[in-house]
């Protein structure tokens, strides 16, 4: 690839990977000179043990929870966050740990803003790149899913329930102290919540290398990324117990995070975050059903970036044998093979029909969409007539 004149690259989380890794939760919160988190998860996790089982490894260390907050929505909300923070404070706690998928973390995020910023409202601080650091407030994550990234990204996306649309906060003062990458975490996360999320992060890693701002070290991160997700999605879903499978998805998906932390993603971002906030579509089920649609619209301006995906999609014995004028077409197709082999396992939908959208609500979606800020460094750029098209396709 070419070397952009200039770019800038950040990863600041310190990883805790693999093993035994949620035993150091305790000695991080403490040489982060905490001693009294505020935990936060949500209901489903609290029900089914995962949250206990970081909770107990936090006390057997010497530092239990100071109070648990546990009703975080499906789709994190302004409200929840402000509630939060509030708590945060009668509570005299002096650290935030996120136990959860993307919206727990999100959440979290928010919350980190506004104590940092010594905010009332997390509204207030709306924007990309216009904070300073503020007050630090020691933060560590724990994710149960291998999809987000979240847990290495400068970014939060929460709902805001009153417009409908889901809101981007972006800064690398809302990236976490820690991430704990335990594969412990999501050995319990059902086959349909494996596939999604995996391909979520699949399409992490192929917007962060293809989009307008991405450079060799975002690049490099994604690619291998890519390969994880490629040798190792099928197994984890088909065997949720597969430990290896599991803990190597776990790992891709915070590289894709940090992929595209530092490149941000593209047009299939911009449409799956319409999608959630008007039709209530989980985002990564929005993202399995999108990325193959959006990669033929971007097709005639992203050919080669493609076409140098195909190695770590297939292979690099296999992708030799591809003409390099086939080569964008023959990745577009290895992705969408593995859609159909993840859908076929899990009934997954491939269609937005399929995920309840109403072609009613597609002129909003489009109109949404084309007011989220993922769509400027789309390899193609779209005005609400293209992104229209490209819905119809998906339905």
């Amino acid at each position: 690839m070419m070397i952009p004149p200039y770019f800038e690259f950040q990863n600041a989380v310190k990883l805790l990977c693999g093993e035994l890794a949620l035993e150091r939760i305790a000695s991080e919160l403490r040489h982060l000179g905490a001693s009294r988190p505020l935990v936060l998860s949500d209901a489903v996790l609290a029900k089914i043990g995962t949250l206990s089982r970081v909770t107990q490894a936090m006390e057997a260390e010497g530092c239990p929870p100071a109070d648990l907050f546990t009703d975080i929505p499906v789709d994190s909300s302004l409200l929840v966050v402000n509630r939060i923070a509030e708590l945060y404070r009668s509570g005299h706690c002096d650290s935030l740990v996120a136990v959860g998928g993307g919206s727990v973390i999100d959440t979290a995020k928010g919350v980190r803003l506004v104590l940092s910023q010594q905010a009332e409202d997390i509204l207030s601080l709306a924007g990309v790149e216009n904070l300073c650091r503020g007050r630090h407030v020691p933060f560590l994550v724990v994710p149960t899913t291998a999809g987000t990234g979240s847990e290495c990204t400068g970014a939060a996306v929460i709902r805001n329930d009153k417009t409908q649309v889901k809101m981007e906060f972006i800064s690398p003062f809302v990236e976490p102290d820690v991430a704990v990458i335990d594969p412990r975490m999501t050995q319990g996360l059902p086959p349909r919540a494996t596939a999604s999320t995996g391909f979520d992060a699949l399409c992490h890693a192929v917007e962060a290398a293809t989009c307008l701002q991405a450079n060799p070290l975002s690049t490099a991160y994604a690619h291998a990324a890519m390969e994880l997700i490629m040798q190792n999605l099928e197994e984890a879903t088909r065997n949720g117990s597969h430990r290896e499978a599991r803990f190597a998805m776990a790992v891709a998906s915070t590289m894709a995070g940090i992929a595209f932390s530092n490149s941000m993603v593209g047009m299939v971002h911009a449409v799956g975050h319409a999608l959630g906030g008007v039709c209530y579509v989980p985002h990564a089920v929005a993202m399995m059903i999108l990325l193959p649609h959006v990669m033929r619209y971007n097709l005639s301006h992203a050919g080669d970036a493609y076409a140098a995906l195909l190695p770590h999609l297939i292979g690099y014995p296999q992708a030799e044998g591809v003409p390099q004028a086939e080569r964008a077409e023959a990745a577009i197709s290895a992705i969408g093979q593995l859609r159909e082999s993840l859908a076929s396992l899990t009934g997954l939908p491939l269609t937005l029909s399929e995920a309840g959208v109403k072609e009613e609500d597609l002129e909003r979606v489009a109109w949404v969409a084309i007011n989220d800020g993922s769509l400027i460094v789309n390899p193609r750029s779209a005005d609400e007539e293209q992104v229209l098209a490209v819905l119809k396709q998906a339905m």
